[in-house]
């Protein structure tokens, strides 16, 4: 729905509308423990995003049970992988996640986003801003970033497969340590087609992190790429 569609404001629905129960309730039922605040800020975004959702389409995920379990599940096992300090760019970040989440678990590293796509852009910039946290966000391809930015670490989640991730950032490996790429159990015929492509030469891939996927019985992985020392 384009914004001159109505001179009707929408209303946001209330949370307790929305299918599931409350958002801690779910953190619990998960097993994820955050401080009160992290919550309080998590719940903020999470109403932010589905309010979006109406117009662009950022997430399928629109109720507290299926945020908790897909999008903060493959967060926290991001999280658990960085270092205090870490300078994180999300590649592709749509909606904000994983950056966005992950800069409410982790405010000891330094997030940023990077979007391609202006009206996805604008979305998670204006997020950024209600929540009143210190995340930038960079209407730019990734390439552009990590040449521009101080990086260390990219993030990457449902942007594309593996064989593309690396063809984005194959020139540029001297701008930024690792990849981590949140990844279905698809991933290892991701890793195949790339290897076949010569895209692994020089590099190592791997899986730092595996989870069940709930309702499924698959699981999620978080997959780490580093270039070899010499090479």
């Amino acid at each position: 729905m384009s914004d001159e569609a109505s001179d009707t404001p929408e209303v946001p629905t209330p949370a307790n509308e929305y299918p599931g129960d409350a958002l801690a309730a779910a953190l619990a039922r998960h097993g994820i423990a955050l401080e009160a605040e992290q919550i309080e800020l998590l719940d903020q975004y999470a109403r932010l995003l589905w309010e979006w959702n109406a117009r662009l389409n950022l997430t399928r995920h629109t109720d507290y049970e299926r945020f908790v379990a897909r999008d903060l599940r493959d967060v926290m096992a991001l999280a658990d992988l960085l270092e205090p300090g870490e300078h994180v760019l999300d590649l592709g970040t749509g909606g904000g996640v994983p950056g966005i989440p992950l800069a409410i678990v982790r405010p000891d590293v330094t997030v940023s986003l990077c979007e391609s796509i202006a009206k996805k852009a604008r979305a998670a910039s204006e997020i950024v801003a209600s929540l009143g946290i210190e995340v930038p966000v960079y209407h730019q391809r990734a390439e552009q970033v990590v040449e521009e930015h101080d990086v260390d670490t990219i993030v990457a989640r449902a942007v594309g497969p593996l064989e593309k991730i690396l063809t984005w950032v194959g020139p540029h490996w001297d701008r930024f340590h690792r990849l981590l790429l949140v990844k279905g159990p698809s991933w290892t015929e991701e890793r195949q087609a790339a290897r076949e492509r010569g895209l692994l030469r020089g590099l190592e891939l791997r899986r730092k992190a595996s989870y069940p996927l709930a309702g499924t019985e698959s699981e999620g992985v978080v997959l780490e790429v580093r270039r070899v020392e010499g090479s």
